[in-house]
């Protein structure tokens, strides 16, 4: 089983971009998916920034995906998509259906990313038959329905779950981000960057509920399938995804890898993630219950 790092979700500066990945080079992690896929506002690094990280990743033996935004709103984000999908060097997550058409016909190998409402085996094989290599799991679906679509998909298809981070919900062509400093989207002066890690929206019970970052809205929670790493190699799953965080991503990469290693038991990997996020960590998706719920034993005694 493959460990890969998903596309940064958050409006970072260029310098700390470059050092994470810096960092990310010397890790133990298969795969880096490189890109904005949230904002095409977001212009502290060009495309030949990424290409730039992606060249020093591969030097490193990393496998470099290159990551689409998921809501094309724009003609010059449509180009932009179109150099990402001619590239000659690296593969390409396909965020959108606009990527997808793109992909398909230059009949282009790609992988979807989590945002694509893919559900079921007969939409799967199709796309597979137009070139799709690897598809990861919409985060809202059960470790059911993953057996019953991976028991009829296409031999060739690599399968990938979102195994940590906070979980990516929904898009929306409104800039939350900007809405709250009652700024309009055409002007939000790149409040994202000021928000490292989102904004924080909690209930009138004063729970954290929801990060809202920019035009997307993310879980205040963090999914955490460390437990469950087993279970899916049963299943046939090929890869994991890791989220980027702003600390720590690192040392959660290793844990993972030791999980998967057989190195440490399910409640070591467990307790040692909690302790690095002052996130509670759910995985209810996974067991076909509320997101926002734990339901393992090691969250239970959390």
């Amino acid at each position: 089983m493959k460990i890969s790092l998903g596309p940064i979700y958050f409006y970072w500066s260029k310098q700390q971009v470059f050092d994470f990945y810096q960092q990310i080079a010397q890790s133990s992690v298969d795969v880096v998916y490189l890109g904005e896929v949230v904002c095409s506002k977001r212009h502290e690094l060009r495309l030949d920034d990424w290409l730039q990280i992606a060249q020093q990743l591969s030097a490193a033996g990393k496998e470099v995906v290159l990551s689409t935004l998921t809501l094309i709103e724009a003609d010059s984000e449509l180009k932009r998509l179109k150099k990402i999908c001619n590239n000659q060097n690296y593969g390409v997550e396909a965020n959108d259906f606009s990527a997808i058409n793109l992909l398909t016909k230059d009949c282009t190998p790609f992988v979807i990313g989590p945002s694509v409402n893919v559900y079921n085996t007969a939409s799967l094989n199709y796309l597979a038959k137009q070139g799709l290599r690897r598809w990861c799991y919409p985060v809202e679906l059960s470790k059911d329905t993953l057996l019953d679509i991976v028991n009829n998909k296409h031999n060739a298809l690599e399968v990938e779950v979102f195994a940590y981070g906070q979980l990516p919900l929904a898009f929306s062509a409104r800039c939350f981000t900007a809405r709250a400093y009652d700024l309009p989207k055409d002007d939000c002066q790149y409040k994202c960057i000021d928000h490292q890690q989102g904004m924080l929206l909690s209930t009138k019970e004063d729970q954290s509920f929801l990060i809202m970052n920019g035009i997307q809205t993310l879980s205040s929670d963090v999914q955490n399938l460390v437990c469950e790493l087993d279970e899916m190699k049963k299943i046939g799953v090929d890869v994991i995804r890791i989220s980027p965080q702003v600390e720590s991503t690192n040392q959660i990469i290793d844990v993972f890898r030791d999980r998967i290693d057989q190195k440490n038991t399910s409640q070591e990997a467990f307790n040692i993630l909690a302790q690095l996020s002052d996130n509670k960590q759910r995985d209810g998706y996974w067991h076909n219950q509320e997101g926002m719920k734990g339901v393992t034993l090691a969250v239970e005694q959390l």
